[in-house]
């Protein structure tokens, strides 16, 4: 166990009871902030598990506004801190207002030594077991769009979507290039829908003979074609209570479109070869990559499946408008497939992380999966680099936006980007662009980057 001491913020602005709560809590790091702006600023670099705030502080210290707004502050940015608040021998009043919006609990002054330790101790042994808490349901939880990595902002709205519709029983269509995650998409509303515990039956409408694929989907009976040895469920029936993810729906042929829309509209089957209808209740998520309402022009498919497809239509962003994702995606890969290969590989080279960003990704995630991988396998020293992913760095044209647009873009791609790069890693993503750590959690905050 480490023997470095806990921290604990205090938030007063009386520079004498300062001296005194620092020398009272010797057993304790103790963080000094004589106002707001400053305490908060502490709270967003050390994070510290307790805080005990004096509500009395400028500009109105006779009074407890500025207190009880410190107190909001501190609660949003960091819900599971336990602040306790300071207060006059004559406040009681704003002391129970505090413990009404989130306070831990309060104590007056003068303070007495012994009941403040106590009580300090008590609330960090609160915030331990809820943050232990916490971590057990995270590693026993799982998430339903754990195969989808992202930090980017298109991709981030299309993940709540997914989460708003997922418990609604209604059809979903995906719409996005070929290798953009539909599939994953499509296993995250079944995973976060009442049918989680039920079958997800998918089926890619391109891979299957158009002779064959009514057979997949309906099923057949006993002799209804030659080689029809016995009775067989298709996919819909296979997947009754569950869900049917049917892949690639802008190529299903024109008689099966007819077909599928009785399905929708009717929730009953026939199986090929038979005369009886048999009710199916399944809820249906489809992809496609194709542009169906040109499709709908031309006559190649049917719109009224297309009104009953897309109840909920989602479009999936490729990963050419994603930025940052590129790099965050090929460290992902990266370290999956040097386990697997069992290599020792550092990372990428400068020139290869630069490679991999400009690239335009026609083959989206799908693509960069088999780059990565082909490059774990065939590199020779420690780094990737741009040789070995077969590219070179292009160079992007900025599109013409105003002066304010372009900043507020660059700004927040450069976060983005930097986050990238760090891992994650807030420290290092604030050296990389140049800032302190509280200015770019301000950033964060700016951007509406989490």
């Amino acid at each position: 166990m480490s023997d470095a001491k806990q921290k604990l913020l205090v938030v007063e602005d009386d520079p004498g009871l300062q001296k005194q709560l620092k020398w009272s809590l010797d057993d304790y790091e103790v963080l000094i902030a004589s106002e707001r702006d400053a305490a908060i600023t502490q709270l967003r670099r050390h994070e510290p598990a307790v805080v005990l705030l004096d509500l009395g502080l400028p500009p109105d210290v006779d009074g407890a506004t500025e207190g009880i707004a410190a107190l909001q502050q501190i609660l949003t940015m960091a819900p599971l801190t336990k602040v306790i608040v300071v207060t006059g021998n004559l406040d009681r009043g704003n002391a129970v207002k505090a413990i009404s919006l989130g306070a831990y609990d309060f104590f007056q002054k003068p303070f007495e030594p012994e009941v403040l330790r106590l009580m300090i101790a008590r609330a960090l042994h609160v915030h331990a077991l809820e943050t232990e808490n916490r971590q057990l349901a995270s590693s026993q939880g799982r998430s339903a769009l754990a195969g989808l990595i992202t930090g980017s902002e298109a991709m981030l709205r299309v993940c709540r979507t997914i989460e708003k519709v997922a418990p609604a029983n209604v059809t979903v269509l995906l719409l996005g290039e070929s290798g953009t995650g539909k599939e994953v998409l499509a296993r995250g509303v079944h995973e976060l829908s009442p049918r989680a515990g039920k079958r997800f039956v998918a089926i890619n409408c391109a891979a299957i003979p158009d002779t064959l694929l009514e057979s997949e989907l309906f099923g057949y009976e006993k002799g209804a074609f030659t080689g029809a040895a016995k009775q067989t469920l298709g996919r819909i029936e296979y997947a009754n209570e569950g869900t049917l993810f049917l892949d690639e729906i802008g190529d299903l042929p024109m008689p099966l479109q007819s077909k599928l829309l009785r399905f929708l509209q009717e929730r009953v089957i026939e199986r090929l070869g038979g005369r009886g209808e048999i009710p199916v209740d399944v809820r249906v998520v489809c992809a496609t990559h194709r542009d169906l309402s040109a499709m709908i022009r031309e006559g190649s498919f049917r719109e009224d499946l297309y009104y009953r497809l897309s109840e909920i239509g989602v479009k999936i962003p490729p990963l050419r408008e994603r930025p940052g994702d590129p790099v965050l995606l090929a460290r992902a890969f990266l370290e999956r497939y040097t386990r697997a290969q069992g290599r020792n590989l550092k990372g990428f080279s400068s020139d290869a992380i630069v490679a991999l960003e400009m690239h335009g990704w026609p083959g989206n995630v799908r693509e960069m999966e088999n780059l990565i991988k082909r490059a774990v396998i065939m590199t020779d020293g420690p780094f990737i680099t741009s040789v070995d992913l077969g590219m070179e760095p292009a160079h992007t044209e900025v599109p013409v936006l105003n002066l304010r647009q372009i900043r507020e873009a660059a700004e927040r791609q450069a976060i983005g980007r930097a986050l990238a790069h760090a891992n994650g890693n807030i420290a290092q993503a604030a050296e990389l662009l140049g800032v302190s750590r509280p200015t770019l959690y301000d950033l964060l905050e700016k951007t509406g980057l989490k």
